[in-house]
């Protein structure tokens, strides 16, 4: 035996002995027995020894190699990298491939027309010490889905492009009819900006990074610092629903029949992205408009006015949409079959793809997916086996809009809606020392316990411990925050869609290079995680939430949580319908049914330890298992969201915001319909809310009754 290796064996025999004695104080995990609580503790004592920054520090280099756009050559070379891991690590790779209709730019150019007509250049350029930006050709600075054309027209400022700031305009009585609208990034989804830019009659929309949002106003600019330099460009997708638009609800699979464009939500203007530099010889000379609204001027050093002109633009769109529209886009996964649950699924994921290099976003996720599989895949050959089924998800296109994921759950869609326990989403995670996460209320106790045993990257105590003391929490009874599900990531298809529970995390920090060509392994090396301490601290979480639930005896959901978390957003649909002075709507009886829930969840819980402490036979916990599984399926109806017209999204109990894109709705079934001034529609919609958190509640009692029975 080398040194090295009597070195790993005694960091093993010391955490192993570590744990084991602490579990003589130490509460049994929940959902876990006693004795399986002490061998948990004991594998993720393992697991702990086995993260390695110098893995993930090779792998993000190779991944974010050069720019790897989605239906290119270059994220064919990401597949088979992702996959070749999976095969090192004991784990048989499954590649899926979809058909999608992607097409891709040919040509973009932006003008100024008048006054001293010019192009502009669109190249970002390269950065010294960046030898990604200067050693491959970068990918055009486009926005996905944006209509090819040639549009000419006055310029005319309208802030962030947000529905509030067009009513601000209409004020005013200055139109975007028959002008180039431009607005600035932040504050909403960029699908949104397009939406509202194509309704009001802009005949093309140029979105640009403002230096107050993400630039020097931020801070020092790439490669001084970590927010975006002069010419850094902000590329991404303008489409505002999930998957393939030509095959809404079902899979883009050979043979799949196609939604002519005309009926798909695909914006009908050209839309481009632009650096602040090119912003600047835009915005720089734009008058009229009167007195520049209240929080309207930008970080550009000079007086921002709003128009229309005398500044006049013309942008120019050519894209691949006649001869090659349709792109493969590959998914690969890998698999675990559990020893004893094997139909139940634990899934990890994240995206693969990128408008560049992606070494933050999303090769810092793809990077711990595979660290997480690393750690499992070494457990693996000194004997460990998982309870249930672990699926470990590399998935493409996300960036066009959540294809990769979208098109295997809706393929999947029996066999998730049945057996899937969790879904855990990776996207953009090691990108600064703070924590933050997101996700189903059912989960989030079962995350802060998982934090609370894997040791942070800076030392002194847990990865909970630095959380509480990033979030500045010292009240012993208080705890970090953990938001609601939103928009814009690979979890929307496992919760919106099918109501799997899911959970979101990540470390971050301040970050201006995102989808830019600056996202590279040089910034990332030098300001995101230097070291790659954090991508590994992410695959240790990873691997550790992973087995927890995957070994759990009964699956350690939380509804007790759900159900207080749920009174918050009865109290906002309440305050709502105040509003509308509807003195005949109550939220009376969704407040009653959600108090049964809680209720019920309760009893769950007390019943299910119990149980645990005494032993329970596996036929048991399949049945209470399979039970709890459905619970957060009792919030998922067929028809969607009828408002809002969303299909699509299945859940009523969070959505993202559909005036957003990024943020979440809470009870969006309900507040929708508030908004929209349905009277009749709010009554039913709480009515049918209230059932469903009586039928959530009474899974709840039947898998309490299935462990009553030794």
């Amino acid at each position: 035996m080398t040194i090295s290796k009597i070195t790993t064996a005694l960091a093993l025999s010391l955490a192993t002995a570590s744990i084991a004695s602490a579990q003589a104080t130490t509460p049994p995990i929940v959902g876990f027995t006693s004795a399986g609580s002490q061998q948990q503790h004991a594998l993720e004592a393992k697991a702990a020894t086995l993260a390695s920054p110098s893995s993930a520090d090779a792998l993000s280099r190779e991944l974010s190699r050069e720019p790897h756009m989605a239906g290119t050559p270059a994220q064919a070379r990401t597949r088979d990298i992702f996959a070749s891991e999976l095969k090192k690590y004991g784990i048989t790779p499954e590649i899926r491939t979809y058909s999608i209709y992607m097409p891709h730019p040919t040509s973009v150019h932006l003008y100024r027309v008048a006054p001293n007509a010019t192009e502009l250049s669109l190249s970002e350029g390269p950065i010294a010490g960046d030898t990604t930006s200067s050693s491959y050709p970068q990918i055009l600075t486009f926005n996905g889905y944006g209509a090819a054309g040639d549009a000419t027209g006055d310029v005319v400022y309208v802030n962030y492009g947000l529905i509030e700031d067009y009513k601000t305009l209409d004020s005013l009585g200055i139109s975007v009819k028959g002008k180039i609208a431009i607005a600035r990034y932040g504050r909403s989804y960029r699908g949104i900006k397009a939406r509202e830019a194509e309704k009001h009659g802009a005949v093309a929309l140029v979105i640009y990074s403002d230096p107050a949002d993400d630039g020097f106003a931020r801070g020092d600019i790439y490669p001084e610092g970590p927010m975006r330099p002069w010419t850094g460009v902000q590329r991404g997708s303008v489409y505002n629903d999930n998957g393939d638009p030509t095959t809404p609800d079902y899979p883009s699979l050979p043979g799949a029949k196609r939604v002519p464009l005309d009926q798909t939500n695909l914006p009908r203007i050209p839309v481009i992205p632009a650096s602040y530099k090119n912003a600047a010889e835009l915005l720089r000379d734009v008058r009229g408009g009167g007195e520049l609204p209240r929080g309207w001027q930008g970080g550009l050093p000079f007086r921002y006015h709003v128009g229309p002109g005398p500044v006049r633009a013309r942008v120019v769109v050519t894209t691949d949409a006649a001869t090659h529209p349709y792109k493969d886009i590959w998914d690969v996964l890998g698999t675990i079959r559990g020893s004893e649950f094997p139909d139940q699924l634990v899934i990890i994921g994240g995206h693969r793809d990128a408008w560049g290099p992606g070494t933050a976003d999303n090769i810092s996720g793809t990077v711990s997916v595979l660290q997480a599989a690393r750690t499992i895949g070494d457990l693996m050959k000194q004997g460990y086996r998982p309870k249930r089924t672990i699926i470990f998800a590399s998935w493409d296109a996300e960036e066009w809009g959540l294809m990769g994921s979208t098109e295997f759950v809706e393929q999947d869609s029996a066999r998730l809606s049945k057996n899937g326990a969790a879904y855990i989403n990776f996207d953009e995670v090691a990108t600064g020392p703070a924590l933050g996460a997101s996700g189903s209320p059912s989960l989030r106790p079962f995350f802060r316990d998982v934090t609370k045993v894997v040791a942070s990257p800076e030392g002194n105590g847990s990865v909970y411990d630095a959380w509480r003391r990033t979030d500045r929490i010292t009240a012993d009874t208080a705890q970090p925050e953990i938001g609601d599900p939103g928009g814009g990531s690979d979890f929307a298809g496992f919760y919106n869609h099918l109501g799997i529970p899911i959970a979101d995390w990540g470390f971050g920090g301040p970050m201006g290079v995102y989808h830019s060509a600056f996202d590279s392994y040089h910034w990332m090396s030098k300001f995101g995680d230097p070291g790659f301490k954090y991508h590994a601290a992410m695959g240790v979480l990873g691997a550790v939430a992973l087995m927890r639930m995957a070994d759990a005896d009964i699956i350690p959901y939380d509804y007790v949580e759900y159900a207080r978390a749920m009174r918050g957003l009865t109290a906002t649909a309440a305050k709502n319908i105040a509003a509308n002075k509807w003195g005949n709507v109550s939220t009376s009886a969704l407040d009653s049914s959600i108090n049964v829930m809680e209720k019920s969840a309760a009893d769950f819980n007390a019943v299910r330890d119990a149980a645990l402490a005494r032993g329970v036979s596996p036929a048991t916990r399949k049945q209470a298992n399979e039970t709890l599984m459905q619970v957060e399926r009792a919030f998922v109806r067929p028809e969607g969201l009828p408002v809002t017209k969303r299909e699509w999204f299945h859940n009523v109990i969070y959505a993202a915001d559909n005036d957003n894109g990024y943020s979440n709705i809470g009870l969006p079934s309900i507040n929708e319909a508030v908004k929209a001034g349905d009277q009749a529609l709010s009554v039913r919609e709480i009515a049918d809310l209230s059932q469903r958190f009586l039928r959530a509640a009474g899974l709840l009692d039947s898998a309490a009754r299935s462990l009553r029975t030794p």
